[in-house]
């Protein structure tokens, strides 16, 4: 079956509940007169409820109608948010600076409202240890706590101990800060730029120098 509703001459009943222009209840009227008001007013007649007895039936630009219904969908779709899973791969003795790094992406991560899966790989005689990867992902949790939080709590994974952090701003208020922060930024720099032309018109002009006096030859 089309999804398209029925339209005009396509609308075979003998009578419809009639919706004005204007979202007016115009009443229940035979389809000829519903069809005559449509080509008074220049406007389509579109079945908007098959099912109701009588079908519902609006006055209205379709074509219009379908160009705004497309432009809402695209628009839907453009700020629809996917979450998106990240992952950082620590190891359980890792060098303080590589740390501060890694923690820098997570909190980057969080910020754009991703959720971070942090792996702590154990190699050799590490995997006797599991201690250490517990505490640096709950070491690592502490530090980013104002951003995300514990979705998945510390397990053992094979060789791999395995944390999920979530944040706590979902991924369309992420999305609509980081737009408000990029527009921001622009107007910031815009308003920051003059023309040196303009500022050269408005600079006071320097008073010019006096002339150097004659000297009057002294008498003899």
């Amino acid at each position: 079956m089309s999804a398209e509703p029925r339209i005009n001459d396509r609308i075979r009943v003998p009578e419809v509940r009639l919706v004005g222009p204007s979202g007016e209840q115009v009443g229940i009227v035979p389809l000829a007169k519903a069809l005559e008001l449509a080509q008074e007013y220049d406007l389509d007649l579109v079945e908007v409820a098959a099912t109701a007895r009588p079908p519902v039936c609006k006055l209205m630009d379709y074509g219009k109608f379908k160009y705004e219904s497309a432009m809402k969908a695209r628009e839907a779709r453009k700020n629809q948010a996917h979450t998106v899973i990240k992952e950082m791969k620590l190891r359980p003795k890792i060098d303080p600076h590589d740390y501060d790094t890694k923690k820098g992406h997570v909190v980057r991560f969080l910020k754009q409202g991703d959720k971070v899966k942090i792996t702590i790989m154990f190699r050799g005689r590490e995997q006797s240890r599991p201690e250490l990867g517990f505490r640096l992902l709950q070491r690592l949790a502490s530090d980013v706590e104002e951003l995300g939080f514990i979705e998945s709590n510390p397990k053992q994974d094979g060789r791999n101990m395995i944390m999920v952090l979530g944040p706590h701003k979902k991924k369309t208020e992420a999305m609509a800060e980081a737009r408000e922060a990029q527009a921001a930024r622009k107007a910031e720099r815009q308003g920051n730029t003059t023309p040196d032309a303009e500022s050269a018109e408005k600079a006071p002009e320097a008073p010019a120098e006096a002339a150097p006096e004659a000297e009057t030859p002294s008498e003899a």
